[in-house]
């Protein structure tokens, strides 16, 4: 999963992103499995903001896709590893089942691209970026049965879609069914892809040149390992705190 070359600000933002996934999944476990009171945590805000890094992630892992040599193959690896992730949360955590997560999404994204890479070549990298936000705002209600924008227009999704159980990838959720660190790809690949042309100018050296320095040089090593923190961090937070509320029994 090598890149061409690093961009230091890329590095940095990625980094301080998975930390954050880190502390999110930190107060996660204190709330469900160990029934500690984190109140922040049901606050809409703090969605929000959970969604914002999630989704600046998202975005540079979009971005850099320009630089790599293979995304094919990236995609692929990155599906592989959320396919374990799920299989080894549905034994250690059957409640809290993950579906399609992030790496399910950034996997199946890079696939994608891979595949159509000629349409994002010939799209102009302004027209992407505001294509694809666009339609992000348009697929971002899909979980809630309807695409578009509420009071000013909006089509109703067929039942069917939620009912028919294997296309909960696209964003249409069975309600009989659980999801948790949900990623679908409506409208999760819309960041992604939005991303992509964003770094065509990255690519091109368009961008100011403070962009590409390197000043917190913990985020940008962070950034640059951030698939094996993701695959890693929630066993050892259950460590930790097994440890912790075993010493205090």
């Amino acid at each position: 999963m090598r890149e061409t070359k690093r961009i230091g600000l890329l590095d940095e933002i990625r980094g301080f992103a998975i930390l954050c996934m880190v502390v999110y999944h930190f107060m996660f476990s204190l709330e469900n499995f160990y029934d500690v009171n984190v109140p922040i945590f049901f606050e809409s805000w703090f969605d929000i903001i959970r969604s914002i890094f999630a989704g600046t992630f998202i975005f540079i892992s979009g971005c850099v896709c320009r630089f790599s040599r293979n995304n094919l193959k990236r995609g692929v690896q990155c599906f592989f590893l959320g396919m374990v992730i799920t299989f080894v949360v549905a034994f250690a955590q059957p409640d809290f089942p993950i579906h399609f997560g992030i790496l399910h999404l950034l996997g199946i994204s890079m696939i994608i691209f891979a595949l159509a890479e000629r349409f994002f070549e010939a799209v102009p990298p302004l027209i992407g970026i505001i294509l694809f936000a666009f339609l992000f705002l348009v697929f971002q209600n899909v979980k809630n049965g309807y695409i578009g924008f509420e009071g000013l227009f909006s089509v109703t999704m067929p039942e069917d879609l939620y009912k028919a159980g294997v296309l909960f990838p696209f964003g249409f959720t069975n309600p009989a069914v659980s999801y948790s660190d949900y990623f679908p790809l409506l409208p999760w690949f819309c960041v992604f892809a939005a991303g992509s042309f964003f770094g065509v100018y990255a690519k091109e050296n368009a961008l100011p040149r403070w962009f590409y320095k390197t000043r917190v040089k913990f985020l940008a090593a962070t950034g640059r390992y951030t698939i094996w923190i993701y695959m890693l961090h929630q066993p050892i937070i259950i460590a930790i705190l097994n440890i912790i509320f075993n010493e205090r029994t």
